[in-house]
């Protein structure tokens, strides 16, 4: 049985240019786990804290004054090491070590444990061999917390290529409809600088509706049939427009705002006008009923809940109960640890609520989350089309699949 032998920490940068950590966990003083931790823009506030006061010197310094306690356990053992850093935090957000050492921590442990055993990640964390690849769901275009001024309000349009046989064809899918949709943007703006946002998707100068209408467009030149071979998504992130004074979702872009009914109108005719599969954060982030509502009227789509769960297991319980939604993102960093963010998938499985596997705005270009996605049995792996730190997560999948282990593409 493999042991932990080391553990340390270093300060890197994420593809935002702000700060973050690395750790690496080294098993037999041979076998290396490393894990560089990511972060977001569109935060709830019900998520895991990335780093005590905002440093992530302090996270380091808690890890090297703590490392010893980390040695000697057993690398593929995460409840141990999850206990192990509780009994250094245990509050529920991580306040004092911060969720970004907890996350970095928890999968560095589980990527040594994996090369110490020669398997690829995903076998660790599961034993069960009826696996298929999530499908892959990217930015096309992107605004709101995302992007820059004269974007759209919404802050994400995705798509992804539900009728692939393949991950292969997936990901070729994804990149062409991302850019046809580039050329269409250039065409319909000679200004157009082919500016894009955090996570990849094109920024143009474009209200809600022509965004949406564009990336449609782009689908369909290529030959693809919306809601058949191509779907599109939308990540509203509400909770960014959402002004509790006037109880009313301001679109300070767009110039309107809407009152709760009308958010929930104004999302539904969206999902119906282009057909699609996957909405997500369509009303705020303590919303549950409207959400319900949204629930009800399209149990054929994804109407799936980030800034509403924050990968937090107590939060999901109640949302299930309330039947606030049929998809729940999983971001590990939101839950603090792996361990953590495994709880939530249990608990999303148990209530028929499927997963989509998330990277975050300011990504690493680490590849764990595409195992994590495999081993939960998630619908959809949301990260990204376009960008280093994107393609690698897709490139790990292409990887995975010359395993010959998994069994086709996730159905809907």
């Amino acid at each position: 049985m493999a042991r932990i032998t080391s553990v340390k920490g270093r300060l890197l940068y994420n593809s935002r240019g702000s700060k973050t950590i690395e750790v690496d966990v080294v098993a037999d003083n041979e076998y290396l786990g490393r894990v560089c931790a990511p972060s977001g823009a569109s935060v709830g506030k019900y998520e895991a804290v990335s780093f005590p006061d905002n440093k992530p010197e302090k996270s380091l310094e808690i890890l090297k004054s703590n490392e010893k306690k980390f040695l000697g356990l057993d690398p593929s053992n995460l409840g141990s090491v999850h206990e192990t850093l509780r009994s250094l935090d245990s509050t529920p957000n991580y306040s004092k070590v911060g969720g970004s050492l907890a996350f970095a921590l928890t999968i560095a442990a589980v990527d040594c444990a994996a090369r110490c055993e020669r398997v690829p990640m995903f076998k660790v964390l599961t034993s069960d061999s009826d696996l298929r690849f999530p499908v892959p769901l990217g930015n096309i275009l992107g605004g709101g917390a995302h992007a820059g001024p004269g974007t759209p309000d919404i802050q994400e349009i995705l798509v992804c290529a539900t009728g692939a046989k393949t991950i292969r064809e997936a990901i070729e899918t994804n990149l062409a409809v991302h850019k046809e949709l580039g050329k269409m943007l250039a065409e319909k703006d000679p200004g157009f600088t082919n500016g894009r946002g955090d996570e990849g998707g094109w920024a143009p100068k474009l209200d809600n509706e022509e965004a949406l209408e564009a990336s449609a467009q782009a689908c369909e030149k290529l030959g693809f049939t919306l809601g058949k071979e191509v779907s599109l998504g939308v990540d509203f992130a509400s909770t960014t427009q959402w002004n509790e004074k006037k109880k009313k979702y301001v679109y300070e872009r767009a110039g309107f705002e809407n009152s709760s009914e009308n958010q929930i109108e104004f999302a539904s005719e969206i999902i119906k006008k282009f057909k699609l599969v996957y909405a997500e954060d369509a009303v705020h982030e303590e919303a549950f009923e409207d959400m319900a509502e949204l629930t009800n009227r399209f149990p054929d789509v994804l109407i799936t809940g980030d800034d509403l769960l924050v990968t937090n297991t107590e939060i999901l319980k109640g949302a299930a109960r309330k039947k606030a939604c049929n998809a729940a993102i999983l971001k590990v960093n939101q839950a603090g640890s792996l361990f953590d963010a495994l709880r939530f998938a249990e608990e999303a499985s148990k209530n028929n609520i499927r997963l989509i596997t998330s990277h975050r705005s300011g990504e690493s270009s680490d590849s764990q989350i595409s195992h994590i996605g495999i081993a939960t049995k998630s619908k959809m792996l949301k990260v990204g089309v376009v960008g280093g730190e994107r393609v690698a997560k897709l490139n790990e999948l292409i990887r995975i699949s010359e395993y010959d282990l998994i069994r086709g593409m996730a159905e809907f």
